[in-house]
């Protein structure tokens, strides 16, 4: 399978220098599990895009500190990718920023977290899965201050917690989204709780130092984002 990864993360600081590419990260979690995978990267906030949707077997949206209500050129582009794959059938998976992406482009809308920032680890309910999923408590990785507050059509809460009612979705079994950050190990959201300092209110800080005690659900979702495209391209 050839699974593209639009890279969107337009953080260029000397702290995003210092950790792997967003490209990497997903391809040091998902490749262990889909050795025949290849999984080219796009840096689609540079204008980089592949040249046809066809020729994939599906895409990832990545996470960016971007907003999907910024003017950049790049954002019109990217939204006409997701509508010329979901026209298409080519399956689509979008993480934080990616998930917004989505739903933005489809119809959906997104808004400011009523509480403010989400980071740091957070359990969410997988209350209704796809079948590619299990029901249940579900442990991520949070860094966001949007979330999708009006789904696209057609679409299917999958995820929920009351900080983030629509915490993943899926239309049909071509689309697949979730508010978080299955990609990030634990040193990663550490370093940037830590960066962060300074940045968001102290509150959201102390909140999320105190729910960083190690554990994570990234296999899992690694698992059924695997399992998700295996099933739409078989």
């Amino acid at each position: 399978m050839r699974i593209g990864i639009l890279m969107s993360n337009t953080d260029d600081s000397e702290f995003s220098r210092s950790h792997p590419k967003d490209g990497d990260k997903w391809r040091d979690l998902l490749a262990p599990l889909c050795p025949e995978c290849e999984f080219p990267v796009y840096s689609v906030k540079d204008g980089h895009f592949p040249e046809h949707v066809t020729g994939h077997d599906g895409f990832i949206i990545t996470g960016s500190p971007a907003s999907v209500h910024d003017l950049d050129a790049w954002l019109p582009k990217l939204f006409g990718l997701i509508r010329e794959a979901t026209d298409a059938g080519v399956p689509l998976f979008g993480a934080c920023f990616g998930h917004q992406a989505i739903a933005l482009a489809l119809g959906g809308k997104v808004a400011f977290n009523p509480g403010g920032w989400v980071i740091g680890s957070t359990v969410t309910d997988v209350a209704d899965p796809a079948p590619w999923m299990e029901a249940g408590p579900l442990r991520q990785y949070a860094a966001h201050i949007e979330q999708v507050v009006q789904l696209p059509e057609a679409a299917q809460v999958t995820m929920t917690n009351k900080d983030c009612p629509i915490g993943g979705f899926i239309v049909g079994d071509k689309i697949f989204t979730t508010q978080y950050h299955p990609e990030m190990t634990h040193d990663f959201i550490c370093a940037l709780v830590d960066e962060l300092a300074g940045k968001i209110p102290a509150d959201a800080m102390d909140a999320a130092r105190a729910s960083l005690d190690g554990t994570n659900d990234n296999p899992v979702f690694a698992r059924w984002i695997v399992e998700f495209f295996h099933q739409v391209g078989a």
